[in-house]
């Protein structure tokens, strides 16, 4: 019996007690269903009991993962051992067996290896010498019929020696499998044969194709995966997974023929340092995958969002220094998801220096190698240190070693990554403040095109790290939300990865602004160090972008920027999210908007370079993140800040864009008559002039030209600037009406971007709504009718919207996961006319109609709604006034309207995370 097992090999399994059993309830069984029968209840109940201690045990010690896969390894050998005995000598007895008659029980795959989470597959192969006999096919049928009687998700085969030869030579999936074979029960000599015939006449001497198809199914794999900082990663197939650990287990084994994997440490292809650091990443990835399996009852390897809270439960994590256990959680999972990287790296290159791979495709292609400085070499093409002693003489050479990479456009050889992860305290104190460290870092960033690669490989090895310590803290720290995809690190270098390609010409038609900006030139010095600071205050208590100003006002200094580089950047980093807050939040359209954010710009450079951050740190975030809508909001909110520096606020004058707003739809509408045209005109008040551009002006004055009191007229029309479709409704005007609008948008499902309601002097409510689709695309010109249908019967009445939206308010499972506290904000200074009233919540569907409806039935009258949604975060601004056209001043009316706000969340809430 085993004695390392999380749990005494007895409690899991009493095999003797249990064999007894098993023979003394079946000796009185008449018929094979009987005695399937009384080996079902009794392994049933023995496999449950051993399940629950096992998984008992895991709790008590929830990072012990090596003694718990073994342990359900061995409880499954157990099970498959008593079933074998059972059938072959209470069902199948044969008392004088011919040599062709024999079996042998082996397990392959992970189950071969000894490793299983709580439900793993029980791969099997059934081994016969020759032909499959009718007294084995008996055998194998009993069994079989018993492992799924037991609910065991059972993948067999039935092989001769020959035929796993055979079909090991065709095919590396199972060639793989026949390289993890166990022997568990039968004929043991047939078990023995196979596994010298597989080495001496399958493996020998194709060690380069097994390499070559693994690495070849590694990429496909990943491919299919994703990035390893993807936030919902898959603990088994994912990028630094549990598969790229068994990939190098496997071309292990092939070439060296060991299991062991301290042998790598002997062979030389891993430090003892680095053999200890897969160990940990290995046991880790384990417990989680256990875990994960414990938590979900079922065979599940995608850690989603509501897994990822209860395994950091269950793994001991908890909450503190202002972060959430499952971020604390998260943070870990991604540095040994890194650590994996890394180590697979080291080890391809060893394989490649012993010629067991071939070096990357692209680099055979190169006709002549660059020309590299002195101290350094090309080895398989990759730019390799001449002599460890030297280099390490300079502790410079840290940082030149990825210069050099950016300047000759080679790939960095691992030996020399190792190298210097096993160095990196020299990265002292004295090398932070050395002036051409410095010089060294900032030519990193600014000299050699794109620095993303660089940045990537010096994070991965801890060198940004040690070189910015404040930086170190916010290495694969995870943020638990739907809104980032990446960690906070991988954040980061996306962003100015987004920089380098604006800056490179790559985006002047997506990005015209911004490409504009850094043509006519900026301090690249400045906005590449505010980049790299600009999340650095993640993940504590206190507000990220207060207290990474204070990193900031350390370490710009530190990096050699003048006095006004570092005030810059410490603005900067403090007000990153300003224009973002700005654009997405208030209405635009409203001059005391653009007064407000021009006076805390101050300058027309300080705007420059705030606009070109935001826009990376937006694209930054994550893919489908930045879009059309997003892109017109900033240019919107840009050009008319930077008018207003220039010319002086009165630019923004109510007046002077009215005239010029009436100006223009004069010229639009050029075939009206007068009298016609003066009617349209006259017809609106101010806010009506400023708030809308003049194409959507246009559709107003046909949509209100004859219209009738009990008319509702409607038009719908892709906004393609803005990635968003536009629904104008022009109809007579009463209480309410933003919020009929909104539910019946709701009700067709969807996603109100934004939205604008103004009420004509001739009793009129004119209304533009932005919508998009559950994707956030704009909706296609073939749903459009139905749209229209469907909201047309909203509006007379034939629909009740509340009920109908009640129906479809439920989240995601997944989703469930996600707390977002409430805030509530009232704001009479951010606008003339109105208050601003802003809610900060979680997401849901139906939420905006809700809001609305609350405000509706408190006698508020909304204007306009601007809608920002970040993952499952959402912020609604409704600029409203009262019944008498006034704002709200008195505390109190203001705590009334929030308390009704606060219990319409509750309960919509409390709706959709129902069942």
């Amino acid at each position: 019996m085993p004695d390392d097992l999380i749990a005494p090999a007895s409690e899991i399994f009493d095999v003797p007690a249990l064999r007894a059993a098993l023979f003394e309830a079946t000796a009185v069984a008449e018929s094979e269903t009987q005695v399937r029968a009384a080996a079902v209840r009794i392994l049933t109940e023995a496999s449950a009991k051993g399940r629950e201690v096992i998984a008992r045990a895991f709790a008590a010690q929830p990072r012990a993962a090596f003694p718990t896969t073994e342990a359900y390894a061995w409880l499954t050998d157990c099970v498959v051992r008593l079933v074998f005995e059972l059938v072959t000598e209470r069902l199948h007895k044969l008392n004088n067996p011919t040599e062709g008659e024999r079996l042998t029980v082996m397990a392959v795959g992970g189950y071969g290896r000894g490793e299983m989470a709580p439900f793993s597959d029980v791969d099997l192969l059934f081994l016969t010498p020759w032909k499959i006999t009718p007294w084995a096919e008996s055998v194998i049928e009993s069994m079989l019929y018993i492992f799924w009687d037991l609910k065991l998700k059972v993948g067999h085969s039935s092989r001769t020696v020959k035929d796993c030869l055979r079909l090991g030579g065709e095919d590396y999936t199972i060639r793989t499998a026949m390289l993890e074979t166990r022997f568990i029960i039968g004929h043991e000599p047939l078990a023995r044969e196979l596994e010298s015939r597989l080495w001496s006449d399958l493996f020998k001497g194709s060690e380069r194709a097994f390499v070559a198809a693994k690495l070849e199914e590694r990429d496909q794999r990943h491919r299919k995966q994703g990035l390893r900082y993807v936030v919902e990663p898959n603990v088994k197939e994912g990028k630094g997974g549990l598969r790229d650990l068994q990939s190098l287990y496997w071309i292990t084994k092939y070439i060296h023929q060991t299991e062991d994997a301290e042998e790598l440490v002997r062979l030389g292809v891993f430090r003892r340092e680095e053999y200890s650091t897969f160990m940990r990443a290995e046991e880790f990835l384990w417990a989680v995958r256990c875990h994960l399996h414990l938590a979900a009852g079922r065979a599940v390897e995608q850690l989603t969002f509501d897994m990822q809270v209860e395994v950091a439960e269950r793994m001991g994590y908890a909450d503190k220094g202002g972060r959430r256990a499952v971020e604390w959680f998260m943070q870990d999972y991604f540095l040994h998801a890194t650590a994996v990287g890394d180590l697979t790296r080291i080890f391809l290159t060893s394989l490649e220096a012993e010629h067991q791979k071939d070096a990357p495709l692209i680099m055979r292609m190169f006709k002549r190698s660059p020309q590299v400085k002195e101290g350094y070499e090309i080895v398989h093409n990759r730019l390799s240190i001449v002599d460890d002693e030297s280099f390490l003489a300079d502790k410079l050479n840290l940082l030149r070693f990825f210069e050099e990479g950016l300047r000759s456009g080679l790939l960095l050889h691992p030996d020399g990554m190792r190298l210097i992860k096993a160095n990196l305290k020299l990265i002292d104190e004295d090398m932070r403040n050395n002036k051409e460290a410095r010089r060294i870092f900032l030519d990193l960033l600014l000299k050699h095109g794109n620095p993303e690669r660089s940045l990537r490989r010096m994070n991965e090895l801890g060198v940004l790290g040690a070189f910015i310590p404040e930086f170190q803290t916010i290495v694969a720290m995870m943020q638990f939300n739907m809104y980032h995809s990446y960690t906070v690190d991988e954040h980061t270098i996306q962003c100015i990865r987004n920089l380098s390609e604006i800056e490179q010409g790559e985006l002047v038609e997506e990005l015209p602004v911004a490409s504009t900006i850094l043509k006519e030139g900026v301090n690249r010095k400045v906005l590449y160090v505010a980049l790299l600071l600009h999340d650095i205050g993640k993940g504590r208590q206190e507000d990220h972008a207060v207290l990474g100003a204070r990193i900031a006002r350390k370490v710009a200094p530190r990096l050699g920027l003048t006095k006004a580089e570092c005030a810059t950047v410490e603005w900067l980093v403090r007000y990153h999210l300003l224009m973002s807050d700005m654009a997405q939040k208030r209405d635009i359209a409203d001059p005391r908007t653009v007064r407000d954010f021009a006076k805390a710009v101050q300058s027309v450079e300080r705007l420059d370079l705030l606009t070109v951050l935001t826009v990376c740190d937006i694209r930054g975030v994550g893919p489908g993140v930045w879009n059309n809508w997003k892109a017109a909001l900033l240019r919107a909110l840009y050009r008319q800040t930077r008018r207003a520096l220039e010319d002086g606020m009165e630019a923004l004058n109510r007046e002077n864009r009215g005239a010029e707003a009436k100006k223009a739809l004069r010229e639009a509408l050029s075939d009206w008559d007068a009298k016609d045209l003066r009617a349209e005109t006259g017809r609106h008040y101010d806010p009506y002039w400023q708030g809308l551009h003049v194409t959507a002006q246009v559709v107003f004055a046909e949509l209100l030209r004859d219209i009738q009191d009990d008319e509702i007229k409607i038009d719908i029309h892709p906004d393609e600037d803005r990635d968003a479709t536009r629904v104008c409704f022009a109809l007579a005007d009463h209480p309410g009406i933003f919020s009929r609008l909104a539910g019946a948008l709701s009700l067709v499902g969807a996603n109100v971007v934004d939205a604008r309601t103004f009420t004509s002097k001739d009793g009129y409510a004119t209304a533009a709504f932005w919508i998009q689709d559950a994707d956030g695309s704009p909706y296609e010109n073939a749903r459009i009718p139905r749209l229209r249908e469907m909201i047309g019967k909203t509006l007379r009445g034939e629909i009740q919207p509340r009920e109908a939206i009640f129906s479809r308010q439920k989240l995601k499972k997944r989703e469930r996961a996600f707390t977002v506290p409430t805030s509530i904000a009232f704001d009479n200074e951010g606008s003339e006319i109105y208050t601003i009233i802003e809610v900060d919540t979680r997401d849901r569907p139906g939420l905006l109609y809700d809001l609305t409806r609350t405000l509706a039935e408190s006698n508020v009258y909304i204007a306009s709604a601007v809608i920002a949604t970040y993952g499952e975060q959402v912020v609604d601004t409704f600029y409203v006034k009262d019944m008498f056209g006034l704002k709200f001043y008195t505390p109190s009316k203001q705590k009334t309207l929030e308390k009704r706000l606060r219990a319409a969340i509750a309960e919509g809430t409390a709706r959709a995370t129902q069942g």
